[in-house]
């Protein structure tokens, strides 16, 4: 992935170890910061010397080089040659699933010499999830000094939520000292670490969180954020800068799943959004503006994650009839079938087949406003009138029917049943927080701010050509 050159001489050799990854390549600038939740005090690094800036080397300045050194007391006396080093330690083997694997061939790779293991697997019903095989997954064995098995595990499940903690899942199996084996499906908490990462738009916003190393998972989190500030399909610029602060969830020291973004500003020309995650004591967690507003009850710009616009709001020629004639609402353009979500908190007043418009879902908001989802392929399972639904929940697919050449969402958006351009609308925003709950969230807000702020410096060294890269590194 990343062009590496051969250094001519002992200088360009330190350059290799002290260049960042987007100094190799042409890629946009970026910074990526990992570290523990007890990381968070910056001041506590930067005083202890933890931050390691890397300039690029110019020919009037050379590179300055920091070494720190700590002298280790060897023991007394010294041990002899082995004999720090346990036999009965076991020696521990891994293998990655490929495409195609059967379990014999994992096994063999593994050194596995058990001829009885294969046959209890294939018949042991506690141990029928290692033979979903799935391609990346990891297979683990412990060997004692005479090649006997000690144990094997299968993760199957690296990451997933359980009862509202994130896990990670493996089967496990044993010899149970009869000659057998025994085998067992496991769990266990993940470690949440907290990163701070920082892009620029060049071309989209996947672009740049890939450059940045963020999951698409924390992607798709940022256009749902800030979806009711931000059309990503039609308002991102080149230049546009994000910071974040999100979670990701490690098993073993392996990353194994995304958690939530707890923070994020974004500059969007001439606009800086921001919102925090924040769950006031008793109630429900939810987005918030850095001046304590909640996003929950505004509207998204759009009801679908990946399309392009067809039709605006105005007047144009129908495809089908060709006259003249008012468009009362956004067409976008998708493939048939891509998820439909409501944009905003409301209650379903119809859903069924209107006419011209097809199957269409009609949601009724506070303060006299409505949204039509017209055209879909179907709806989403279970739904009926009078349910009530969430901003971002899943309510339909897109689809062609009703008077449509081609799969898309007609979107409407009507006040006091007027139709208004959903695109250039203020769209109505939620109530603000008690002033009990804004002493808590200033308190948790001025946590993560200085840290945004931190990366919005070094963005600004970055304009000047200076390029950097910072890590904090982890601690429990």
């Amino acid at each position: 992935m990343f062009s590496k050159q051969n250094p001519a001489g002992p200088e360009q050799a330190v350059q290799m170890t002290t260049m960042t990854k987007h100094q190799l390549t042409d890629k946009p600038k970026h910074h990526y910061i990992t570290g523990g939740l007890a990381l968070l005090a910056l001041s506590l690094f930067v005083t202890a010397g933890a931050l390691a800036v890397v300039k690029p080397i110019t020919e009037a300045s050379p590179p300055p080089v920091y070494q720190a050194r700590q002298v280790l007391d060897l023991p007394s006396p010294l041990p002899a040659f082995g004999e720090s080093a346990s036999l009965d330690a076991p020696f521990m083997d891994e293998t990655r699933i490929r495409s195609g694997d059967t379990l014999a061939a994992v096994l063999q790779r593994l050194n596995i010499q058990e001829s009885n293991l294969q046959q209890f697997l294939v018949q042991e019903e506690s141990a029928r999830s290692i033979y979903k095989l799935f391609p990346g997954r990891t297979v683990q064995a412990a060997l004692n000094a005479q090649g006997g098995l000690e144990w094997l595990r299968y993760y199957h499940t690296p990451g997933t939520r359980q009862g509202g903690e994130f896990v990670s899942k493996w089967l496990e199996i044993r010899p149970d000292g009869n000659g057998g084996f025994v085998a067992q499906e496991q769990a266990e908490a993940t470690e949440t670490q907290m990163r701070i990462a920082e892009g620029e738009i060049r071309h989209s916003l996947f672009g740049a969180t890939d450059a940045a190393n963020i999951p698409d998972a924390i992607t798709f989190q940022m256009a749902e954020i800030l979806g009711s500030k931000i059309d990503f399909m039609r308002d991102l610029r080149k230049g546009d800068r994000f910071r974040i602060i999100y979670e990701t969830h490690s098993h073993q020291g392996r990353e194994v799943g995304s958690g939530r973004v707890l923070a994020i500003e974004f500059n969007n020309g001439d606009k800086v959004h921001d919102a925090i995650w924040f769950q006031p004591e008793g109630e429900s967690g939810g987005y918030y503006d850095f001046d304590g507003k909640s996003m929950k009850g505004a509207f998204l710009r759009s009801a679908l994650k990946v399309s392009r616009i067809s039709s605006t709001f105005g007047m144009r020629r129908h495809p089908i009839h060709g006259n003249w004639r008012g468009h009362k609402g956004v067409d976008y353009a998708a493939p048939t079938g891509t998820p439909i979500h409501a944009t905003a908190d409301g209650v379903i007043d119809f859903i069924g087949v209107q006419g011209g418009y097809g199957n269409t879902i009609v949601l009724k908001h506070g303060n006299n406003i409505s949204t039509y989802y017209a055209h879909q392929s179907r709806f989403a399972a279970g739904l009926k009138k009078g349910d009530r639904v969430e901003q971002g929940q899943l309510i339909g697919y897109v689809g062609s029917t009703g008077w449509s050449t081609g799969p898309h969402l007609h979107y409407e958006f009507r006040v006091s049943g007027t139709p208004i351009d959903p695109l250039s609308v203020d769209l109505p925003v939620a109530k603000v927080l008690t002033p009990q709950q804004m002493a808590a969230f200033q308190s948790k807000l001025g946590a993560f701010r200085s840290h945004l702020n931190f990366l919005a410096v070094l963005q600004d060294q970055d304009e000047t050509g200076n390029d950097t890269e910072i890590n904090l590194a982890s601690a429990q």
